[in-house]
């Protein structure tokens, strides 16, 4: 309810009337990076940026932000999936940036621009220029096309040469996914679904200025941005003065909590069916038709979606696609003799997945360890089971 509330207010002001190209901006105009923090939905847990004008002597006070996107869309969810949903910049009345923040209880923090008069009306003309219909949308990519990746890239094409980006207070570089990492509760179905769906490819160290696909790092590097050798962020004040909510996702509803109790069980029925010799049809078909549906979502999103952020995915080496055609197989009995060598080769993906984790060529979700821990114990099973002797029969 609160996100259609939000949605609803801002799309109401989406595209407001503008009230120039930038060239009537007065010497009492003001600019500034307005960065919001973390929230509780997945949407938010990122933060956003936006950018403010002020001119007490035009009447305006509105924020231009990128990451917009229309639930009203034809095709909205399929295209969102796809990787093909248009996103686009939006302008609001700043009274409406923060009453909706303060409905999603986010806090925000303002930095002054230090621009000269033509350097602020060059940066809202781009602005204005961008909110034309025919400019106004683009893709929208998680790492390099989003709210925060547009702030730099504003900046960038309308000062030149007279901006300076000094990044020596990174000190450590971190990889795009430990940087995800960051802004997410580990034992959380968010991080887990997000290790599960993102691949290699974000595991490589993101250079200093990518750094800057998370508003937090925007406005942090502002802090170490000039224009012409001064410093491009004035004093900072703060907007909303709000705590960042915490993730308290209650035990019993984690991932930890009920992937641990899938391979308990697991290992609770194998060891059950190995003292009677016989074989639980509903454990297996559960097991292989779950690693086999997130399989088959890895597959797509890899190679049938324009999403770069999700290829490479070494998880397909444990969540194997063609475990939902095997599911029909172990439902019966006797089970065919083409899965013992199948279960073979698929224990032995099981084990490459887990050299790879340690040579980090693809970190994976901690909590995939219930799962392997499952798999493993499940696969030898079933090929002992295949390969036990015959029972004996009866006079």
């Amino acid at each position: 309810m609160k996100q259609t509330i939000i949605l609803t207010l801002l799309f109401m002001c989406l595209f407001v009337r503008g009230f120039s190209q930038g060239g009537e901006l007065s010497p009492l105009s003001k600019l500034s990076l307005l960065t919001v923090g973390t929230g509780t939905d997945l949407a938010a847990k990122f933060g956003h940026s936006g950018i403010r004008l002020q001119d007490p002597a035009l009447g305006v006070d509105v924020v231009y932000g990128y990451g917009t996107y229309n639930f009203e869309d034809p095709n909205f969810y399929l295209n969102f999936v796809r990787g093909k949903l248009d996103y686009t910049i939006s302008r609001y009345p700043f009274d409406l940036f923060k009453k909706s923040y303060v409905i999603e209880q986010r806090w925000v923090r303002e930095q002054p621009l230090n621009l000269d008069l033509e350097q602020r009306k060059a940066v809202v003309s781009f602005l204005e220029t961008n909110l034309l219909p025919q400019n106004r949308l683009y893709k929208y990519d998680f790492l390099f096309e989003n709210c925060a990746t547009k702030i730099p890239e504003v900046f960038e094409k309308n000062l030149g040469n007279a901006l300076e980006f000094n990044f020596s207070h990174l000190g450590e570089q971190r990889t795009f996914r430990q940087l995800i990492h960051q802004n997410l509760n580990v034992n959380s179905w968010s991080n887990f679904g997000i290790d599960l769906a993102l691949g290699s490819v974000i595991d490589r160290e993101a250079t200093p200025y990518e750094h800057m696909f998370l508003p937090i790092y925007v406005y942090q590097q502002l802090k170490h941005t000039t224009v012409n050798g001064q410093p491009l962020a004035g004093e900072e004040t703060v907007v909303l003065d709000l705590p960042t909510p915490q993730d308290h996702t209650p035990f019993l509803l984690s991932p930890a909590f009920w992937l641990g109790l899938l391979s308990l069980l697991t290992l609770w029925v194998t060891y059950r069916d190995g003292q009677r010799a016989s074989r639980s049809r509903a454990l297996d078909v559960f097991l292989f038709a779950f690693t086999g549906l997130a399989g088959a979502i890895i597959v797509f999103l890899w190679f049938f979606t324009d999403h770069d952020a999700t290829k490479g995915n070494l998880n397909l080496l444990w969540a194997l696609a063609t475990h939902l055609i095997v599911a029909f197989y172990v439902a019966r009995e006797p089970l065919p003799k083409w899965l013992f060598p199948y279960l073979a080769l698929a224990l032995l993906l099981l084990a490459i997945t887990v050299i790879l984790w340690l040579l980090a060529v693809q970190v994976f979700s901690p909590l995939i360890i219930f799962v392997l821990l499952a798999l493993a114990v499940r696969y030898g099973y079933l090929i002992w089971y295949l390969r036990r002797p015959p029972l004996p029969q009866s006079a």
